[in-house]
């Protein structure tokens, strides 16, 4: 029921941010493992420290996920949203990340790990796009994939988000409040 309702947000997301109204289909996913997400920097229901935000310097924050082995692990992804009174977005959308990796350093938006990529988010900028917006919700979310994400010719954003969504097989988030 879980991996369902991961599913619906990130599809629901990326349409939305596509200008559509409505789902193209459903996943049959099953249950999905959780993730335990940390980062030395960041936490649970904390302020997002300025250094991350657009009145800092440091890029993305350090984060780091745990979670049971799973052998049919291929690849982690990271998305990271906003969500203000006004206005929701995507920041930071990092894919193909080895499965075997389990952390980031602070700023990894600038060096990503070898085979990754980075999408090109809500305001057009690829990489790590510092959110801005006092009063919101900001989730760092990891997900284990079942395979690497594929990209169409000419894709964008909603297909990227989508690809992630229908391979998730485990999910964690660290959520940070308000701008410190």
């Amino acid at each position: 029921m879980r991996r369902i309702t991961v599913t619906v947000t990130v599809v629901t997301a990326a349409l939305a941010l596509a200008g559509c109204g409505s789902l193209i289909g459903k996943s049959q996913a099953q249950d999905i493992s959780e993730i335990n997400v940390s980062s030395p920097d960041l936490g649970e229901g904390k302020p997002l420290p300025a250094d991350y935000s657009c009145r800092g310097d440091q890029g993305s924050p350090p984060l780091r996920w745990s979670s049971q082995p799973l052998t049919q692990a291929k690849s982690i992804a990271i998305v990271v949203d906003s969500h203000t009174p006004s206005e929701s977005a995507v920041n930071w959308v990092l894919y193909n990340i080895p499965a075997t990796t389990t952390e980031l350093g602070p700023n990894a938006a600038a060096e990503p790990p070898a085979g990754s990529s980075q999408a090109k988010v809500t305001s057009g900028k690829v990489g790590y796009d510092p959110p801005c917006k006092d009063g919101g919700t900001y989730r760092f979310t990891v997900y284990t994939l079942n395979d690497k994400v594929v990209v169409p010719k000419d894709g964008g954003l909603p297909d990227i988000l989508k690809d992630i969504a229908n391979k998730t097989i485990a999910r964690g988030r660290l959520t940070a409040v308000n701008i410190q």
